[in-house]
Order: structure tokens, then sequence, then C-alpha cells
């Protein structure tokens, strides 16, 4: 992350970033110490069994806050967000797609198997502590995105939102969660993926094309690049025949199945205020290009080949999504 020590905030990011990355494992270790000591093994059905018989919280209830607050800064959500964007500008675009997917994937599997086969969800202070961070992050994902005008900070405030909104199909519970929680994951993996590799393509060796300026007409230079960024910012917003809408849909699905009204009509609110900072770049890509624009540099057919198979991904799962929904429904079936 701090390789490009000549970079602006690159050492800042790494600073950051290894600072709270330990931070948030000793809170994730020292919350399973405690569980351990309460329940005497690390299996999620011993864990079950005593969070079922309501005796011996004394430790128990204190470790699931800590692995709460651990898996919190993990994903990045409110309050625990305030790393998100210094690292997400100051890391090169690969590093920082790495950050937001896999790291953070591999966390929502770890939330999904613990908090729903040990039980711990079923608490009703850890369900309402869960709600907080849902409401508070897509509160706070969506409108301080609206003041930010650098792609990579933009992406990653809107990423503290969507992983608000991936809670509250958490909250749901149930099979249909599950699927829910699963698609929207895929959905934003293949997303920022390719919102991510457009900003690799486009940087070059001395800083990343990260200024909502570098894409100000880009349609006219680089049609291709325009339109794929098009289709994973409209993905981000929810728009129809992308994976994003799709996996929007199956959220508000479990939701409603759940009766959670209340973080249903905030996530539609906070949506419907995200638009405005997905719609800004995908204007200022259709503008008029600037009249002494820098020469851009030559994609590669590996980068290249990448966009095209990720953007037809999105577009494809977003039409006929059957094939990924069977493929979930198999692999997280001992989860229902």
């Amino acid at each position: 992350m701090a390789l490009f020590k000549d970079r602006e905030q690159a050492l800042e990011a790494g600073i950051k970033y290894l600072i709270l990355a330990s931070a948030s494992a000793a809170f994730l270790l020292f919350g399973m110490a405690l569980i351990y000591a309460d329940v005497g093994a690390m299996e999620f059905s011993s864990i079950r069994e005593l969070s079922l018989s309501g005796s011996g919280l004394a430790l128990l209830l204190p470790g699931i806050v800590l692995t709460v607050t651990g898996i919190g800064f993990k994903l990045g959500v409110a309050p625990f967000h305030l790393w998100t964007p210094d690292v997400y500008q100051g890391a090169p675009a690969p590093v920082a797609a790495f950050v937001a997917t896999t790291s953070k994937s591999a966390m929502v599997a770890l939330l999904l198997r613990y908090f729903y086969l040990s039980g711990a969800l079923q608490y009703r202070p850890v369900f309402l502590v869960f709600s907080i961070i849902a409401i508070a992050s897509m509160f706070a994902g969506n409108l301080l995105a609206l003041q930010q005008r650098n792609v990579k900070r933009i992406l990653a405030y809107s990423s503290i939102a969507h992983f608000g909104y991936i809670l509250v199909a958490f909250l749901a519970g149930g099979t249909l969660a599950i699927g829910a929680v699963s698609f929207y994951l895929v959905a934003y993996t293949v997303t920022i993926l390719v919102a991510f590799g457009i900003v690799t393509v486009l940087s070059g060796s001395g800083r990343d094309a990260d200024d909502l300026e570098d894409y100000r007409g880009l349609f006219w230079r680089r049609p291709a690049i325009a339109s794929a960024f098009t289709a994973a910012l409209l993905s981000l917003a929810g728009i129809p025949a992308t994976m994003g809408f799709l996996g929007k849909f199956y959220v508000l699905t479990a939701g409603a199945a759940s009766a959670a009204w209340l973080l249903i009509i905030i996530l539609v609110v906070t949506s419907v205020a995200g638009l405005f900072y997905y719609l800004r770049i995908v204007v200022t890509l259709y503008s008029d290009p600037p009249e002494h624009a820098a020469p851009m540099q030559m994609v590669s057919r590996g980068g290249a080949f990448i966009l095209v198979v990720l953007t037809i991904l999105l577009i494809w799962f977003g039409v006929y999504p059957t094939p990924l929904l069977n493929l979930i429904r198999t692999s997280m079936a001992g989860l229902g």
C-alpha cells in the first residue's frame, strides 16, 4: 500500500491501515478469547448450545461485543469507517480494489457463519447494535460521498453504504437472507472490480486517475472504457439490467420477509440520495472534453480483456441471474 513512497498520502494510508488492521485483529482475538473462556470451545454449535441454555453469559456477551467491533473495523462500516476513504485514496488502485473486495468478502463470510450458526444474533442487544450500525452506515456513506470530488473517496464512502445494505439482509435472517447477502456481495465485488480496474488502466506511474476532472469527456476519447464505467456506476446505484439492481431487490425482499420496515425505508431513501454522486460521475464522463487534455496511455490487452469479461458478467447476471443463484444456494446450504 505504501510501496510508492513518492506518491502523496501513500505512506499515511499504509500506516493507518497497518495500525487499524492490527487493532481490529486484536479486538477479534480478545473477543474470541472471552468466548472461549465461557464456552471452552470455539465450535459454533457449542456456542449455540450455551446461548440457548441462558447460563454463563458473563464473558460471552462481552466477547460478542468485541467480535462485532473487530468485524466492524474490517468491513469499514460506521462508526468504524474513518480509515476507509483515506486508505482508498492513498493506496494504488489495484491495492484499494483488493481491500474493497477480497478482505471484506471474507469478513462477510465469517459474519454469516458465526452469527447464524452460533445463535448470537438471537440476543436482542446484538440485533439492536447491528441495526444501528446498518442505519449509520447507510446515512454516513451516502451523505459523506455527496461532498467528494475524488473518485476513489467516492467509492470508499459508497462501500460504507453498500455494506450497510448488506447488513439489512443479514439482520433479516433465514435462507432468503443468506441468498440476498451472497448475491449482493458478488454483485458488489464484480462492480467494484470494474470501477477500480478502470481507475487502474487510466492511471499513470506518477499518480492515480482519481480526480473527477480526470474523467471529463472520457466518452469522447475512450468510449469503451467510459461505457464500462457507466455500467459499473449504474450497478452501484441499483439501476435495472445490472447486478446491483437485483442485489438491492433481493435485499429488500429479505427485509420485507422479516418485516424490517424501518431498515427498508432508510435503505430506499439513502439509495435515492446516493444516485446524485453516481450520476455526477456519469455526467462528467459524457461532458465536453477539456481543450488541452493530456494524452491517454494505451490499455494493455490483459487489462482490456479483464474489463470486458467483468462488464459482461455485470450485465449478464443482472439480466439472467439463475446460474449464480443456483451456485449460491448450493454453496450456502449449510447455513439455512
